[in-house]
């Protein structure tokens, strides 16, 4: 194992690994450890009792943080005519039809999320393959299939995050900068984990969410305690 550095082993230092923190006090430990040059991002990681592998155990969804998340989100629409200049108005950095598709083709993938009017499903569809597997397929589910680009541009620039559970049933998403302050922190954490429970699938059985812990971009993991971040 390689060895940890003396910032790393500063931010262990008092941090008990097996304990659950409330979750005010898990955001203050995050913060007061993750004093770098840069802006780290607050991330967070749930183990769901789910196999996504069921399709009656999917979870995907979005969810708007009542702070955002602090990055910058390049945005990709597929519209033609009014929908492509309504787009271009709200913000999105790439617009086009059949010429955008034909870049992503060729491996130009500068956009953090795709968004798509209806009527140009039949050109995105034949990215499945490129989009898919990155998470970046538009789909209807999530609010980027839309004859509304407007809307779900605006959406996506203002701090909208998408989650999926991985094959594990695990669901990991950066939801804000260290840079914030505690409450808004505390409460972007109670945002995502309410739209986690929202989505519990029909199919899921027994403990749902089994556990969540909160970590910085290059600090430690630190477990909360689940029945406290409702009752806090």
């Amino acid at each position: 194992m390689a060895k940890r550095g003396k910032r790393i082993k500063g931010a262990y230092e008092g941090l008990d690994r097996e304990k659950s923190y409330g979750l005010a006090e898990a955001v203050k430990i995050i913060k007061e450890s993750g004093k770098t040059k840069f802006d780290q991002t607050l991330e967070i990681a749930m183990n769901l009792g789910v196999d996504p592998r069921h399709a009656d155990q999917i979870v995907r969804n979005v969810v708007a943080l009542p702070h955002g998340t602090g990055k910058s989100i390049r945005v990709a629409v597929f519209a033609r005519d009014a929908k492509a200049e309504e787009a271009k108005a709200a913000g999105a950095e790439i617009v086009g039809a059949e010429d955008l598709m034909e870049k992503i083709q060729g491996g130009e993938m500068n956009f953090d999320r795709v968004i798509a009017t209806p009527d140009m499903m039949a050109i995105v569809g034949r990215l499945g393959k490129v989009l898919g597997p990155r998470g970046l397929m538009p789909n209807p589910k999530l609010g980027t299939v839309t004859p509304d680009v407007k809307g779900a541009v605006e959406a996506a620039k203002s701090g909208q995050v998408e989650f999926r559970a991985e094959k594990a049933g695990i669901v990991h998403a950066g939801i804000g900068k260290l840079s914030f302050d505690e409450n808004q922190l505390v409460e972007n954490v109670r945002a995502f984990v309410g739209a986690i429970n929202k989505a519990r699938p029909t199919g899921a059985k027994g403990t749902y969410v089994k556990r969540i812990s909160i970590s910085s971009t290059m600090g430690p993991s630190v477990k909360l305690e689940i029945s406290s971040i409702a009752a806090e």
